[in-house]
């Protein structure tokens, strides 16, 4: 594309990105509704007051109705395909209104499509499939058999398949749940408990257990009432809060401080077509998205009020003290500004090279700290993980590479900027953590040069992984990275190792319409498009392969817009698209096409 072409293209999405940003000065976004919040939304209020909440249950079923896909199964996102887990979550949902006509014929098209997935949902299929398809990770399997159960669903023996959460182990010191090694993640404990109790109370078990049991509720619940967060919202997150009011409520706490302030979540966070999203956004992360997008260009669309503004806000949402959910330190940054929000390893390392871009004069002790709070998540691998230090037993709190390759590159940027400010000690961990970071990068990559991602697959793509995605986004981290002067040669050389392996990688599963999706020969995508042709940018040798991806992203913008597709896994597990994914991809890959000049 034309140097003029592209600063055209430049200002029109500049434009789009200005007006999107919220009355109080930073981006909110907008996550796709979702059938599984929905439908368990719809279980919490029905079994805390059907008639109290009988136009909201109302406009939820109306919602499922209208996004029930062709095949008569419903995906996580209206523009998923059908998976047994959210389907069966409907079904049970649609099961407590069946005396509907509208409904029952509804849930009977849904019926047939679980029919052909070879699932009876009147037989104990339902949980040997749920429990087969997760494994040991009872994140999601209990809960949604849980729901099942008490919607009914395969009958009254469904309890007699579900297996007993130990609830009573959060009863012990936080410092023991990694070594207790849980069969749920990190960022699960409000479901451990609220689910937990339930099926005690639904379940036969020994006369020791239940005595243990029986005698750990009152604590448990004391200690639910302590991790829930001002606005109700268990990490803001409409299935977990539904999950835990569901199951609080027919275990005989309705009236309980929890169930209260979730309800009212809950009826505050459903949208105005009946749906509701998996969360209530991502404010921090498209925030943080947006200003990178801007890259050295920030000064010409927003005015230095404006970058005030958002460095004031992303100063103001850093927590500050002991966090009460998962005692995280203070120091990191959520994912939004809402108070559910828990510190993680991607939102961190992105509001800390935010920060730098807006305001590095100002904002050293609070970049610093959030290093330091990096550091103290850093796993004995090298790596990053999420949420918790040292858990590793299920995948989805394990290191992953994308949140490591973030982490380097705020790092070394820290180190960049204020490296003749900072004492010998913090300077030395910060190098040993950044080289800690580096072997683990090198150590992940794949033999054809490729990353994969954790929070983020491709719904074609064998396994839903997106190595594309993966690839290109530790790229970009380490073009800039390398760039860094107080990095030394012997580095430099490691770096642009990884870089010329991911490069091609990159190139070689570009489709021929000069457009990428997850993988080789996936149907291309705008995000996915974008965020490979911003890692290839920077080299003169990939000049043809970024011209053709450009050509496609100019050919698909004009055609359909900035249409979002469901690459995010939300918690690792849920499909979701995001309104400002495709608009800030798009809009950083010409930015640096116009940084490079060539």
């Amino acid at each position: 594309m034309k140097q003029s072409k592209l600063q055209e293209r430049f200002e029109e999405l500049a434009s789009i990105l200005k007006a999107e940003m919220n009355p109080q000065g930073f981006w909110t976004g907008e996550l796709s509704s979702s059938a599984l919040a929905v439908a368990v939304a719809i279980a919490a209020l029905h079994f805390h007051d059907r008639n109290a909440h009988n136009e909201q249950i109302k406009k939820g079923l109306e919602w499922l109705q209208n996004h029930i896909n062709d095949d008569g199964g419903f995906g996580d996102t209206s523009d998923s395909p059908a998976n047994v887990s959210t389907s069966l979550l409907v079904y049970a949902a649609l099961n407590l209104y069946r005396e509907d006509t509208k409904v029952k014929n509804l849930q009977n098209r849904l019926s047939n499509w679980l029919r052909q997935k070879g699932i009876d949902v009147n037989s104990p299929q339902v949980a040997e499939y749920i429990l087969n398809h997760y494994k040991k990770d009872y994140t999601f399997s209990v809960p949604i058999l849980t729901m099942c159960g008490l919607c009914n669903v395969p009958g009254e023996e469904a309890f007699k398949y579900i297996p007993q959460l130990p609830f009573e182990l959060s009863l012990l010191p936080r410092k023991f749940y990694r070594i207790l090694k849980l069969s749920v993640v990190s960022y699960a404990i409000p479901a451990l408990i609220a689910v937990g109790i339930v099926v005690f109370k639904k379940k036969k078990s020994s006369f020791f257990w239940r005595l243990i049991r029986k005698k750990s509720i009152r604590p448990s619940l004391a200690l639910l009432q302590r991790l829930m967060p001002s606005g109700g919202g268990f990490l803001e997150a409409i299935p977990l809060t539904a999950f835990v009011n569901l199951s609080l409520t027919n275990a005989g706490f309705k009236d309980s401080e929890v169930v209260k302030k979730g309800i009212a979540f809950l009826l505050k966070s459903q949208r105005e077509d009946g749906g509701w999203a998996i969360d209530i956004d991502l404010s921090t992360w498209v925030t943080t998205l947006s200003v990178k997008s801007l890259g050295s260009k920030i000064d010409t669309v927003l005015s230095q009020n404006q970058q005030d503004i958002i460095s004031k806000h992303l100063l103001f949402i850093q927590n500050k003290e002991l966090h009460k959910f998962n005692g995280s330190p203070p120091g990191g940054w959520g994912w939004t500004n809402f108070p559910g929000s828990v510190p993680d390893g991607d939102d961190t390392p992105g509001a800390i090279l935010a920060l730098l871009k807006l305001k590095p004069e100002y904002v050293r002790d609070s970049v610093v700290s959030g290093c330091k709070w990096l550091l103290k998540l850093q796993n004995s691998d090298g790596g990053f993980p999420t949420f918790s230090k040292g858990w590793g037993k299920l995948p989805f709190d394990q290191s992953c590479t994308d949140l490591t390759g973030h982490g380097l590159l705020a790092i070394s940027a820290v180190l960049e900027t204020y490296g003749s400010e900072l004492d010998s000690q913090t300077t030395k961990l910060f190098r040993k953590s950044f080289l800690q970071a580096l072997s683990f990068l090198r150590k992940k990559q794949r033999k054809n040069g490729s990353w994969l991602p954790l929070w983020f697959g491709n719904q074609q793509v064998n396994n839903h992984s997106n190595p594309v995605y993966g690839t290109g986004k530790i790229l970009i981290y380490l073009h800039d990275t390398i760039q860094h002067k107080w990095i030394n040669e012997s580095t430099k050389l490691k770096l642009q190792q990884l870089i010329e392996n991911g490069e091609r990688y990159l190139t070689s599963v570009q489709n021929k319409d000069g457009s990428w999706g997850g993988d080789k020969s996936v149907v291309g995508s705008i995000e996915e498009t974008s965020i490979a042709v911003s890692a290839l940018s920077d080299v003169i040798s990939n000049k043809n392969v970024i011209d053709a991806g450009l050509s496609w992203l100019d050919d698909y913008f004009m055609k359909h817009g900035l249409k979002p597709v469901p690459i995010g896994l939300y918690f690792a597990s849920l499909w979701y698209s995001e309104k400002m994914y495709p608009l800030t991809f798009y809009l950083e890959a010409i930015v640096r096409k116009l940084e490079t000049n060539h």
